[in-house]
């Protein structure tokens, strides 16, 4: 770090390359916290949960047993040891909770005094956070396996919601109506996500092991579907439609940028695509173990160099390196199956929920900790970054060496 310092304060090296080496040094120190609890309110399992993008302070939680949370995730006592405190509930008392299971919750992207929750009693709810009251409700035939806001868009206020129904509805907050449908898929849409790059593009996934990557501009159909042989199938099979998993695809991800996105499904797969050719990459991650029957909710890094992808794989949460491929770590502390990770870009931080019940916080170790277990600590830290990431190896000098 003393190397990135000097070169910083020379002006030789541009500012945020000390940026991404500490995120990325924070990422790979990640442990289980036992300093930080959050609260243990919701009775089953948790299937959802969101962190806000404004404060990044407020998180929400979705559970099985239909109720919704939303906990303050800042230290206000000043101790080291604190819980992250439920300061609102939507709990089974209320007479507007899911009946059902609460499958997506998500902020609002630019505002904080709204969310949105989806659920298996066949609606979806905007909610106005100050009174716990929805605001607008949005009723479906089936269903609700997920639902999305775009992050990024400003001329649009849709909502894309994949039900049991294979027809993608888009909903439009303003209007409080359902405007539009995308037809594609053959069986239920478990996972929709926008792009972060494009306010227009939409991805969505399928029990029909098909991912389509949508234009919603355009009513003619999908922009295209992806496909995990990238047009290389056998004459047998020509005729065979493009498939990217052979299985459900219940995972869906982009990438911060918007530059790729990734996919997870019941064949045990991950795959990376380039979102704008929808070219299968070929990162090659091993098995990536998925008993979902349901949507599984993974998470990209931010800010690192490489960036780091967070998957739900049975009790434990799997690192890998995005681009590589390679199996960093397993973040293990969870009893029963994992259904949900969020990364807390401005700490470096991830939070996990599962079928135990417990939402569990993975937080970096501290570097001065690191020197005080053991005199050489740091140098260890330090040599292996290094193994793992090039701009972690030290190439400062001195003049009076």
């Amino acid at each position: 770090m003393l190397g990135f310092l000097s070169a910083r304060q020379a002006g030789v090296d541009d500012p945020l390359r000390l940026r991404r080496a500490e995120s990325t040094r924070r990422v790979l120190s990640l442990k289980l916290n036992p300093d930080r609890e959050v609260d243990r309110i919701h009775g089953n399992g948790i299937n959802t949960i969101d962190i806000d993008a404004i404060e990044g302070r407020y998180m929400l939680s979705g559970g099985a047993d239909g109720v919704i949370v939303i906990y303050d995730l800042e230290n206000h006592s000043g101790k080291q040891q604190y819980t992250c405190r439920a300061v609102r509930t939507v709990g089974r008392s209320s007479r507007h909770v899911h009946k059902f299971s609460v499958e997506t919750v998500q902020w609002y992207p630019y505002d904080t005094g709204m969310f949105v929750s989806s659920s298996f009693d066949k609606t979806m709810k905007v909610w106005d956070t100050e009174t716990l009251k929805p605001a607008e409700v949005f009723e479906f035939e089936g269903n609700v396996y997920s639902h999305h806001l775009s992050p990024i868009a400003r001329k649009h206020s849709l909502i894309a919601v994949g039900t049991k129904n294979p027809k993608i509805q888009l909903c439009d907050l303003k209007s409080g109506s359902r405007i539009h449908v995308l037809q594609g898929h053959r069986a239920e849409v478990l996972a929709v996500r926008w792009s972060p790059r494009y306010e227009n593009i939409l991805a969505t996934s399928s029990a029909d092991s098909k991912v389509n990557i949508w234009d919603v501009r355009r009513a003619s159909g999908s922009l295209f579907t992806l496909d995990q042989h990238n047009g290389e199938k056998s004459k047998a099979s020509s005729q065979a439609e493009n498939t990217a998993h052979n299985g459900r695809v219940n995972g869906l991800c982009f990438t911060s940028d918007g530059l790729y996105l990734l996919t997870t499904g019941t064949d045990d797969r991950m795959r990376l695509w380039n979102s704008a050719t929808g070219e299968n990459t070929l990162v090659n991650y091993g098995k990536v173990c998925n008993e979902s029957r349901k949507r599984l909710q993974l998470s990209v890094s931010h800010g690192c160099s490489p960036e780091f992808v967070f998957v739900p794989c049975g009790s434990s949460v799997a690192v890998y390196a995005l681009h590589t491929g390679e199996l960093i770590t397993m973040l293990r502390g969870h009893y029963n199956n994992v259904d949900c990770c969020e990364f807390h870009p401005d700490y470096q931080e991830l939070y996990s929920g599962g079928k135990d019940g417990n939402l569990l916080a993975w937080v970096p170790v501290v570097r001065t900790a690191d020197v005080e277990e053991e005199p050489n600590g740091e140098n260890e830290v330090a040599a292996s970054l290094s193994a793992v990431n090039p701009a972690f190896q030290d190439n400062w000098s001195s003049d009076e060496d």
